[in-house]
């Protein structure tokens, strides 16, 4: 070879080596990357940690004797006076951190520094009707997007790398009463939501776009009655019109699904929980009020209802049924495995029920006290309602006879993911205990107005605590440890192969326990009550630790006694990063 054309060819090699060094890797996020994201330890990708739900990561190097050596890595202000709940699950991929904030907000941060990348605001309208403060509780990935819901419920899709929006697609109507707080998730190239305000008489839905443009591929309503969508066209109705629902109840019947849901690719199957019927005034609704305060099982493919299961029929105490459901395999002591879900509903009870067809396996309380039912018949699946702790019928000018009940309607465990851990085979539920004063009062529906029919007082049940973070064995329905906390339990659950189990607290601390006793083995001081959710990852041969803080959400807001006696707890809005270093060589 000549010496001149060796010269081209290693000018011509060099240049491609630059150009590519710098230009940015994009490494897009596809199907196969959600899929196995549970299984995967150097990002996160998914809400939940895979979309099954069950926040469990298989990394151990950070550990029971390890976790002592936890050290803040970095910490990200989000800025502003828009201190409020910060509820959201960041997302790690391709050396970025995304994280959703207050107010519709987005922040990329680069994973090793903490250097902040770009920020979203999204611009807001001044009548945004939210029920429970202005969270926001995470996004999604997909190819190069970011993709996430806002509170005048729009669905934006921001560019990884730069923040610039790509597409941007209307859900609903906000004047209505519509809005979004949930992560969306990503099943087979179609991104995948529900919508928020079952308080305003909305109809709850789930919906299907196509996730690199933002088109409706299907929408199915969650009360029976509507109509739903495939491609553009009728595609059956939910239920059956009138069934469950007297007069045109129906048509404002709530059902929102506004915690988003899971996806199980063994049975194929979207699970989406429906949160109250509207209005809270039960007397006004005679029937089991199909499909609120329910399960239901979605074919992905075009949105149909597979089977469902309602916690609580006829719901009058606001107990929604929004709670996550999460896949796992229930071993039986003949060796049948089971592939089952669990559930921790805001009723007091924790379900297992067989996730091919929706048959009640086992309820069992995880609280201490519940009002509202006797039990739950596990031939019929139903409540064994206590009649007397139902609140009143109003009469047209006075409210009903108001009654005690617990749980009260913020629930015996609320929006706040639990985790289930297979090494363990264990549940990790925050829970709460705490009771309310309840009445129903007279209403009618107005468009954009509260629909509510009911007043309240919550109030706690114990002097030295409310919440307890609680180890529940799915075979027996028992709790196999606790840990108590003075202030409720608001934030989601994180656990590992290292058998920790990480939470969150109102009074600012990040905690980690013994997955097997309950120990705590380490806490840090956040600055502000952390109820957002705690993530896991490897980078650079190191595990880091990650978690929104920022006090705020439903319980400032409608916890009566028990938001007097938490006043104190300042807000904020921060990303907290920690690490576990290497070992010295």
């Amino acid at each position: 070879m000549k010496s001149g054309e060796l010269l081209r060819k290693v000018l011509l090699a060099s240049a491609i080596s630059a150009a590519l060094y710098a230009a940015p890797l994009m490494a897009a996020v596809n199907d196969q990357d959600i899929a196995n994201d549970a299984t995967t330890t150097n990002d996160v990708v998914s809400y939940g940690l895979g979309l099954q739900g069950q926040r469990f990561s298989p990394l151990d190097k950070l550990n029971t004797e390890t976790v002592k050596n936890l050290i803040p890595a970095f910490v990200l202000s989000y800025g502003d006076e828009k201190q409020r709940g910060q509820e959201a699950q960041p997302l790690v991929h391709n050396g970025k951190i995304f994280v959703t904030a207050s107010y519709s907000r987005v922040f990329a941060v680069d994973a090793k520094t903490g250097e902040e990348l770009w920020q979203y605001d999204h611009r807001l309208p001044d009548g945004i009707l939210p029920c429970c403060d202005v969270v926001n509780r995470g996004g999604a990935l997909y190819d190069n997007l970011f993709i996430f819901s806002t509170l005048d419920a729009q669905l934006v899709a921001l560019e990884q790398d730069t923040g610039k929006v790509v597409w941007k697609e209307k859900m609903e109507d906000y004047k209505a009463g519509y809005s979004n707080t949930a992560a969306p998730i990503i099943v087979n190239g179609k991104v995948i939501t529900g919508v928020s305000g079952g308080e305003f008489g909305i109809v709850g839905k789930v919906e299907a776009r196509d996730a690199k443009t933002g088109k409706l591929v299907w929408m199915r309503p969650t009360v029976e009655g509507h109509m739903g969508t495939l491609d553009g066209k009728d595609n059956g109705i939910t239920g059956e019109t009138n069934k469950s629902w007297p007069g045109d109840l129906w048509k404002t019947g709530g059902a929102a699904t506004w915690l988003g849901g899971t996806y199980d690719a063994e049975t194929n199957s979207l699970f989406f929980g429906t949160g109250n019927p509207a209005p809270w005034n039960s007397h006004l609704r005679p029937g089991d009020n199909l499909y609120s305060s329910s399960i239901l099982a979605i074919n992905p493919d075009d949105g149909k209802i597979k089977w469902h299961y309602q916690w609580t029929p006829h719901d009058g105490w606001d107990f929604d049924g929004v709670n996550e459901f999460v896949s796992f395999d229930l071993k039986q002591a003949d060796g049948k495995v089971i592939k089952a879900g669990g559930h921790a509903d805001r009723n007091g009870f924790f379900y297992v029920l067989d996730r091919t067809n929706g048959q009640l396996i086992s309820a069992s309380p995880f609280v201490n006290k519940i009002t509202w039912a006797k039990g739950i018949d596990l031939k019929t699946g139903r409540p064994e309602y206590d009649d007397t702790n139902r609140p009143g019928a109003p009469s047209a000018a006075d409210k009903g006879q108001s009654v005690f009940s617990a749980p009260s309607f913020l629930g015996g465990k609320n929006w706040m993911p639990m985790a289930y851990n297979p090494n363990t085979d264990l549940f990790y539920v925050p829970a709460n205990e705490w009771g309310m004063d309840i009445w129903n009062e007279p209403i009618s529906y107005k468009k954009g107005a509260a629909y509510l029919g009911a007043g309240f007082t919550i109030k706690p049940l114990n002097e030295d605590y409310i919440g307890a973070l609680r180890a529940i064995d799915p075979k027996t329905g028992k709790v196999a440890w606790e840990a108590k906390n003075k202030a409720p339990l608001w934030g989601g659950v994180l656990t590992t192969a290292g058998n920790l189990v990480f939470t969150g607290t109102p009074e600012g601390y990040l905690k980690a326990f013994d997955a097997k006793t309950g120990n705590e083995l380490w806490k840090f001081q956040t600055g502000s009550g952390v109820v957002g959710c705690p993530i896991t990852w490897e980078q650079d041969g190191e595990q880091f630790v990650a978690v929104p803080s920022g006090w705020g959400g439903a319980v400032p807001l409608w916890g009566g006694e028990v938001a007097k006696s938490v006043k104190h707890l300042n807000q904020g809005g921060s990303l907290w990063v920690f690490k576990l270093p290497k070992a010295p060589s």
